[in-house]
This record gives structure tokens, sequence and C-alpha cells, in this order.
């Protein structure tokens, strides 16, 4: 189950935390079972550049020389091997029925000498051999924390910024770990469940002691739902930067998959607010439906791009959340391999259209209204970049609000905040969230 959620990553661009659930769900694996699963597909997929740099070595060949599907059976061989307890025999002949099954009888034999490689030398000698191959520090940290250099030096750089650059083994460590889960109670129709533990910083979030939260989520008809703390924050950071007044009018601009979206038309509901969301994806647009189900508030939902959205709405909200699409380099705990998939030359892309939807948010403000920029990515060009950018087009007529202030008004207890700039950054080290990106303003002219 495992190689075929990875080989469908890997050759299909598919997403695991799609494929994984629905094949569990198929083969009615106890829970033990499906805990094992998901620890080998997401483990090999959190790591795979170190493992590919293990098979390089074990192989005396370049990955990118093996076939696609010998080498996703040698990955998750070779995370067994190096990083579980199963028995070394049992990890290598799996591999290697596995080469022999999607790769034919010829490649069975380069396979099994492979593994038996790998499964010659323990981890600790694994790692030394590999970090020896690294030709700058830089290489190094990504080599032993299984990211792209690329993404290292982005992470570096956000941490400089805040002037905390020594915590970035911590940083990449935590991406590597497996994350809680961590759940909302959607403000106004729910409660957190009594056994549960309150989270740590959202008012309305809590978690699990552990297990499938699924069977949770349906009981209460989605009014518990799984969502990360950070993204809760960022959604509560413009509902609860003003006080409500009845008949004010929200728009999430760029709403799928639709959590923050389903938070927001809560909060809007206990307030007498009215919520219009906006998602140019089909397939998106409907899981924010589907998400808004659980919420007793009539919301339109359109499908367009939205910087023409707005055209036909021209300063007619109070409050807009702009939850910019991003390289995600914010939630790699989450979905590991968009550390493998996303390439630096996406980020100059992503960030021309971040600020063009910043400016059609910006736009749908009447005056006085509030705008709320987020992105689940640390990367500067995405986060400050875009807000510099922006104030410089804006000047005066839209005014930075202190999102640190508002997000610890919020909080349940203090947040570790950088104290630079008027905007927040969450960080999975430090505050256990996605590394999401909050930044609020004031709209200040007609």
């Amino acid at each position: 189950m495992a190689f075929d959620v990875l080989h469908g990553v890997t050759a299909s661009d598919a997403y695991a935390n799609l494929l994984l659930p629905a094949a569990i769900a198929r083969a009615g694996l106890s829970a033990a079972d499906a805990a094992f699963a998901t620890e080998l597909t997401y483990g090999t997929l959190r790591r795979r550049g170190y493992y590919d740099a293990v098979i390089a070595l074990a192989a005396r060949r370049d990955v990118e020389r093996i076939d696609a599907p010998v080498l996703d059976a040698l990955r998750v061989s070779a995370h067994q091997l190096l990083a579980t307890r199963v028995a070394s025999h049992a990890a290598v002949n799996e591999g290697v029925e596995l080469a022999r099954e999607h790769g034919g009888r010829g490649v069975a034999g380069f396979a099994n000498g492979v593994l038996r490689s790998i499964a010659r030398d323990d981890p600790g000698q694994w790692r030394t051999r590999v970090l020896e191959t690294a030709k700058s520090d830089l290489e190094r940290l990504a080599l032993a924390h299984a990211h792209p250099v690329w993404i290292v030096r982005a992470l570096r750089r956000a941490l400089d910024a805040e002037g905390r650059v020594d915590e970035l083994d911590d940083l990449l460590a935590a991406d590597n770990a497996s994350p809680e889960v961590s759940m909302l109670a959607l403000p106004g129709l729910a409660e957190p469940p009594a056994h549960a533990a309150h989270a740590a910083y959202s008012p309305v979030g809590f978690r699990l002691g552990g297990g499938d939260p699924e069977p949770l989520v349906r009981s209460s008809d989605g009014r518990w739902r799984v969502q990360d703390e950070g993204s809760q924050l960022a959604a509560l950071a413009l509902t609860r930067a003003d006080p409500v007044r009845p008949g004010e009018r929200w728009l999430d601009l760029c709403a799928g998959p639709g959590g923050k979206t389903a938070l927001l038309a809560a909060e809007a509901l206990a307030g007498g607010a009215s919520v219009s969301a906006n998602e140019p994806v089909r397939a998106r647009a409907g899981l924010v439906r589907s998400a808004l189900s659980a919420v007793p508030l009539t919301v339109e939902v359109t499908e367009e791009d939205g910087r023409e959205r707005v055209e036909r709405d021209l300063g007619g909200f109070d409050r807009v959340l702009i939850d910019a699409p991003c390289t995600g380099l914010g939630a790699l705990r989450r979905r590991p391999e968009a550390r493998w998939r996303k390439e630096p030359s996406d980020v100059a892309d992503l960030s021309a259209l971040q600020e063009e939807l910043f400016d059609a948010g910006a736009r749908a403000l009447r005056p006085g209204g509030v705008l709320a920029y987020v992105t689940c990515s640390p990367h500067r060009s995405e986060t400050s970049g875009v807000v510099q950018s922006r104030m410089r087009r804006w000047g005066d007529r839209l005014e930075p609000l202190d999102t640190r202030a508002v997000l610890q008004s919020i909080a349940r207890r203090p947040l570790d905040l950088a104290a630079t700039g008027s905007s927040a950054q969450l960080w999975p080290h430090r505050h256990r969230t996605d590394a999401m990106f909050i930044s609020l303003f004031r709209r200040t002219d007609g």
C-alpha cells in the first residue's frame, strides 16, 4: 500500500493525503496496520532525498538512472531498514518482490544487491557516509534533514530576518516529525469534547490524544473538524481584529478547500455578518461547499478568478481574507511530497499572483475595512516581500495593523512572535503549527 501511494505521488503527481486514507479504507486495515502504512508512506516521502543519497551510494549510480517504480520500491525498503524496527531480511525480501513485480525479473538481482548493501551498515554509518558527500554546510543540512537546498536557504533567510537563524536545525527537524492532529470546534455551534485537551493557542481549537479523527468529525456533522491551529488563528485574526457589527459583508477570496471559510461563516453567524466565498478551481469549490454544510448560514460560493471576482463588488466588503496560493513550504510536515515537487522558479510566479490578489482584495474593501493577507509559507518573497511591494503601491490608502497584538489578544497564552514589522509568522518548531504568515491592514480611503 505504501508503495502504491508513493508511486502515485512520483508518477502521477498525486497527493498522499488523498490516496492513503482511501487505500486504508478500501483495505479495511486494523488501527495498527493503518498506522504502520501511514508511517511507511509519510516517513519515506519526508526523507526521500536522504534515501536517494543512500541508494545512490549503495547502487553506485545516480538515482536518475533507476526506473521510477524500482526506485520507489528501494525508497520504501530503505526507510524500513534505516528508520523502523522491521527485520532486515523482511524489508529486503519485500523490496525485492516489489521490484520484481513492477520492474521485471531482471531488476530483482539489482534490488537485492542494493538493499543488502544498505542492510549491512547501521543508520549512523549511513548518515556519516551521506554527509561526507556534501560540498557545503548548507548541502550538509539539506542532506541531514532531507530538504532541497533551495528550501533550506529560504528557511534560513526567514529565520535570519527574525534574528533566530540558530533555530534552523529545530525547524528542519520539525518538518520531519509527524504532526499532532489539531481540531476545531466551530464557535457558536460546538464545544470541544469533554475528553479533549484545549489547543495551545486557539480559543476554538482542541487536540486529541491519538486515533482517527474522522468518526468524531462525522458524529458532529462537521462541527468538529480537522484544522491546523495556525489556520484557525489566521481566520480569527480577521474576524476578531475589530468587534463585528451586524450587517457586515465578508469575502474569502481564495477559499479552497474551505476550512477557513467554515470558521469565518461560524463567526459571521454569531455576529450577524454575511459571507461570500470564491474559489476558481471547481473541485476545490465543491470542497468549500461541503465544508460550509456544517454552518447554518447561506454563503454564495463563486468559481471565478479572484482578480476578476472583486470587480463586481468594488468597495463592497468590510473584511476580506486572502489565503493566497503559495509554495506551501509552511506545511511540509503535513504534505511531505511538496518539498520534492516545488522548484525555486515557482516562487516568482506565485509572488506575482499574490501581489495581484492582494490588490484585488484591497479594492474590494470599503473605507475602514480590514484585509488579512495569509500564506502557508515563510518564504520571504511570499510574505514580507509581497507586503512591502504592496505598501509601496497603496501608500497611506492602506494602513498596516499590529497583527501580533491582535493574535496575542486572541490566543489562550502568549505567542512567541518575532518583534519585526507589523506582521506575524508562526512556526512548526516554535508554535507546533504550520508556518502561517498573517498580516492585517485597514483601508483608509474611499
